[in-house]
């Protein structure tokens, strides 16, 4: 028993960081409960156990009488001057009652408890030692897989947990394998302890990488503003110096790529975009998508979706496989990213401006005068060019207008478009611009005239 306590002692001081007063105390207490159910009966029962040595006594507390009638809460006369030389009739002595079997018993009684109590100050180291460590690397090793791909790693003094979800999935762990991830959360358990939970799947597992290789992003002369990821595929981050004289996109990028290769290693190849930060939406799309040039850009009046038109030979990588650069790209700028081809806008366009060409609409056989948004002068040029009305103009193709000197194809491709909005509104006039019109009716009709009244007859006197 001696030497299975020192045993004990040593293992949870040196292996899990536990203070031997700690195991000693938690020990003592429930040695005490065990030792109360093995001397029946007695209920001020203390155990002293010592540290050094191992040994273990348990005393109960004993009234001196003169005939013993109850040996459990009692003690002969001549047998407490033994212990007590002093002590007369009535006096309550503490008296050594060790059972004979009570090593076994003990140690057989108090296992849950001790278990218990060590879950419990093993919990308090490892918050002690891991709560503030949150949201930062660790390394250690993969001491088992569990049941469902759970890794087991060993970091020292604790173990980490390391769930399947929370690492790449072409990611496969062995028994020894080295493993980094991040600390993500320190929680608490059923049984009483604490745990410590890892992940290799969330974007501060990024960051921190990055902050590691790149000593601008660690000193905050570098700041990562936005990261989205699709973990084991893609990451996209736009970063912002602090400096004007440092480049943010090379800083994190390196001599030959040499920090960002390194970052990909350890995730597995992993594809990492760094983005420089623009100042506008439309800008930052136009940064983000080079070198694709976008043909069209629409930002929904709500800003939370926009539609994008590209080169045919460019939709592909503009997409992405399965989608996932245009579907990261949009959660990275908080909108809903549509994207069409050039060849595809083309032909939807002709349809609709066919369709619109061949309706009753008298207005469109009114002059291009009456469309608003069209300046002078290019209303002049299409007009010498033979195209005097909205029909006309609706008629033709882009790139016939663009024949006419001074009008380029994407001149007339706005002209065309222009024609088209303004039908679209006169036809369906929004909420906004119907309350402008009540507006503007009620400060142009005339104030209403109170009727004349009629003058009373003036009095007259004689």
């Amino acid at each position: 028993m001696n030497k299975d306590l020192i045993a004990i002692f040593e293992y949870l001081e040196r292996e899990k960081g536990i203070k031997r007063e700690v195991v000693a105390e938690a020990i003592k207490e429930s040695l005490e409960q065990a030792a109360k159910k093995s001397v029946h009966g007695a209920e001020n029962v203390s155990v002293q156990i010592d540290a050094r040595t191992g040994e273990i006594e348990v005393f109960c507390d004993k009234i001196v009488v003169e005939k013993v009638t109850n040996p459990v809460l009692q003690i002969s006369y001549k047998d407490a001057q033994q212990v007590a030389p002093e002590c007369s009739l009535g006096d309550v002595i503490n008296v050594q009652t060790t059972p004979k079997d009570f090593g076994r018993v003990a140690a057989q009684k108090a296992r849950h408890i001790i278990f218990q109590k060590l879950k419990g100050a093993e919990r308090s180291v490892v918050q002690d030692a891991y709560r503030h460590r949150v949201n930062t690397i660790v390394s250690g090793t993969v001491k088992r897989v569990g049941r469902g791909g759970c890794i087991i790693v060993d970091l020292g003094k604790v173990e980490g947990l390391l769930p399947r979800k929370n690492y790449l999935p072409q990611e496969n762990f062995n028994v020894g394998n080295k493993v980094l991830a991040l600390l993500s959360e320190v929680r608490d358990t059923d049984i009483g302890g604490a745990e410590v939970v890892l992940s290799r799947t969330c974007n501060e597992f990024v960051e921190q990488l990055l902050a590691q290789e790149v000593t601008e992003v660690a000193d905050g002369t570098v700041a990562i503003e936005r990261i989205v990821r699709e973990p084991g595929y893609r990451t996209k981050m736009i970063v912002r110096s602090q400096d004007p004289k440092v480049d943010p996109v090379g800083a994190c990028i390196g001599v030959k790529g040499s920090r960002v290769k390194n970052i990909i290693r350890e995730l597995g190849g992993e594809k990492i975009d760094i983005i420089p930060m623009a100042s506008g939406l439309e800008e930052q799309l136009t940064v983000a998508l080079q070198p694709v040039v976008i043909r069209k850009l629409e930002v929904s009046k709500e800003g939370d979706s926009v539609f994008l038109v590209v080169e045919d030979e460019d939709f592909p990588t503009t997409i992405g496989k399965k989608g996932m650069n245009v579907r990261l790209l949009g959660r990275l700028l908080g909108v809903q990213l549509t994207v069409q081809k050039m060849g595809d806008y083309v032909k939807l366009k002709a349809i609709e401006r066919a369709s619109l060409a061949t309706s009753e609409d008298t207005a469109l056989d009114q002059p291009l005068s009456t469309i608003e948004g069209i300046s002078t002068m290019i209303i002049e040029e299409l007009a010498a060019g033979g195209y005097a009305t909205p029909r006309s103009l609706l008629m033709a193709t882009p790139e016939e207008i663009a024949k006419i000197p001074g009008i380029s194809v994407e001149m007339a491709d706005k002209v065309l478009e222009r024609i088209r909005k303004h039908r679209e509104e006169e036809q369906h006039p929004s909420e906004e611009s119907l309350l402008q019109e009540e507006s503007s009716e009620e400060e142009q009709s005339p104030a209403e005239e109170l009727p004349p009244q009629e003058e009373s007859p003036s009095e007259t006197t004689d």
